[in-house]
């Protein structure tokens, strides 16, 4: 018995696959994460006496009760660690807007290497900021305490982790896994 769907409508229909959907929800993931690692006041902390985040510095003496803090944006590395990673976000969030719009609107295929290739630039972004960050964080920066590497900057691992996901899922073409679904 023959079809009755004709070719147009199978291809149509075909488009939107659950791999995209999933890609879709690792970039509103991902920019959630990076909601978190900007806005995050702990990406380094060391025993109750140091804590830095992209915008503050604050430390406490051992013999006082106050701490003192100024901002970071004083020195380069760290002004670039920021530009780096709001470059990266930015770019996952418009992303996120084009799937979405694609997605609404019927025009689903189009878009689908367009919106891989900015997440994976904004991957390229956050890697560059998330490897610059420490290693100009411990030559410029000198502890004699412990310290460590916090939830702010795994907040930002994770949303990079989540979008070069995201960037994989809309790179598969759903044409040779129709057997899938």
């Amino acid at each position: 018995m023959a079809s009755s769907v004709s070719g147009a409508e199978e291809v149509r229909a075909s488009a939107l696959t659950p791999l995209k959907l999933v890609g879709l929800a690792c970039v509103l993931l991902a920019l959630c994460l990076d909601v978190g690692a900007v806005l995050s006041p702990a990406w380094v902390t060391a025993d109750d006496q140091y804590s830095l985040s992209l915008w503050v510095s604050c430390w406490k003496p051992v013999s006082s009760v106050e701490w003192s803090c100024s901002s970071t944006l004083a020195t380069d590395w760290q002004i670039a660690t920021l530009a780096l990673l709001m470059g990266g976000a930015t770019l996952t969030l418009f992303s996120f807007f084009v799937a979405l719009v694609s997605l609404c609107f019927g025009s689903r295929g189009r878009f689908y290497k367009p919106v891989a290739v900015m997440l994976f630039s904004a991957v390229l972004l956050q890697v560059c900021s998330l490897v610059l960050f420490p290693i100009k964080f411990i030559e410029s920066v000198t502890l004699r305490v412990y310290h460590e590497f916090n939830w702010g900057y795994g907040l930002a691992w994770g949303s990079t982790i989540f979008s070069f996901g995201g960037a994989i899922l809309y790179c598969l073409n759903p044409k040779n896994y129709e057997d899938y679904y």
